[in-house]
């Protein structure tokens, strides 16, 4: 990965942004991806759009969700500690010790969510998981008088920035679900646009919200640009660590190339020419299987009006919806490379109509 990728990458993960509250991730995104684009827009959700080679008329959509889990504020006690509900999924056994950002009108303010100690806790308490409404943050307030000086009801909540480099060229982050969409989704239309002669259809890039809530912002900007193809990009659970059963989730492994699907979800035209590129261009891969179309943007793409031709590719992660997240700086690499290649061999005259 080359230093502006690896930057942009680093600066895109510090950024805060639960559903419904990214502005500040698409406007770091923008500032980036308009370098590779012809023209790049914003809709009246927050999706980012990014557009390459615009006057053709065979159009690929590309979405990766830029908004991440967190919470909103729901009571400020009057002792001065927030309470909070989830946005997206969240396992609370994971959650006592993390530190977090609030976004405030007036900027950002820290916090911890604590518990109580484990000293002080009953026998039969230390063997459950304490439920997200017993849990609280504490942002050193005296009291809910204090606390309202600095913070709202209805404040969205992230995990605060915490990016580390690893062994073995891998990350750890919160937020790599799914700002590593975001970022192959940009990383494909800087690889284009050096190559943009070649290039034969129109890429719309796009930074999606709300997809931890319900392909809201895949949804609502597929319709618009209306793609006779779209890929999704987003992250696969890897299933090289303890006590994960691989009969469900399949041989994953981080740096071992980007996940690609097979079911229904993938139009099986457009499912052999990822994987006919990989071979050619010698780009690894991993498979998985899909029974069920999945909650990705994949599903919200293929549904668009009278039907689009998607594909998934995913990213190895470890620890999802976790505050240290891991993956691997070759993937993601390899994951915009071959969607990069992949468009590269389509014309307005390529076919997905099952045969």
């Amino acid at each position: 990965m080359d230093q502006e990728s690896k930057e942009f990458l680093k600066g895109l993960l510090a950024q805060c942004g639960p559903s419904g509250f990214e502005e500040s991730v698409q406007k770091f995104w923008t500032k980036r991806t308009k370098n590779y684009a012809d023209n790049i827009t914003r809709d009246v959700h927050g999706n980012a759009i990014a557009v390459l080679n615009e006057s053709a008329k065979f159009k690929v959509m590309l979405a990766g969700h830029c908004d991440e889990i967190g919470f909103i504020i729901s009571h400020i006690s009057e002792k001065g500690f927030l309470h909070v509900v989830p946005i997206g999924g969240i396992d609370s056994g994971v959650l006592p010790g993390s530190q977090v950002k609030i976004q405030t009108e007036k900027g950002w303010v820290d916090g911890i969510i604590g518990k109580k100690a484990i000293h002080l806790l009953e026998p039969e308490e230390r063997k459950k998981a304490i439920p997200l409404k017993d849990l609280w943050i504490d942002i050193g307030a005296k009291n809910k008088k204090e606390a309202l000086k600095v913070v709202s009801l209805g404040d969205p909540v992230s995990y605060a920035p915490n990016f580390l480099e690893l062994c073995n060229n891998n990350f750890s982050s919160k937020g790599c679900d799914n700002k590593m969409g975001a970022f192959v989704v940009s990383e494909v239309l800087k690889i284009l646009s050096k190559r943009k002669s070649s290039l034969k259809v129109a890429v719309y890039s796009v930074s999606t919200v709300q997809e931890e809530v319900g392909l809201r912002g895949a949804t609502t900007s597929a319709y618009g640009i209306d793609p006779d193809v779209g890929i999704a990009v987003d992250v696969g659970h890897a299933s090289d660590l303890p006590d994960v059963d691989k009969r469900e989730v399949g041989d994953v492994s981080l740096g071992l190339g980007p996940i690609l699907h097979l079911g229904p979800v993938v139009n099986r035209t457009l499912g052999a020419l990822l994987i006919n590129t990989a071979k050619k261009k010698k780009i690894p891969y991993q498979y998985c299987s899909l029974g069920r179309p999945g909650g990705t943007d994949t599903s919200a793409m293929q549904l668009t009006r009278a039907g689009v031709a998607t594909a998934l590719v995913s990213v190895p992660n470890r620890y999802m919806h976790t505050m240290v997240e891991t993956c691997s700086f070759t993937d993601l690499i390899n994951s915009a490379k071959l969607i990069a290649e992949t468009i590269l061999t389509m014309t307005p005259k390529t076919s997905f109509i099952p045969k």
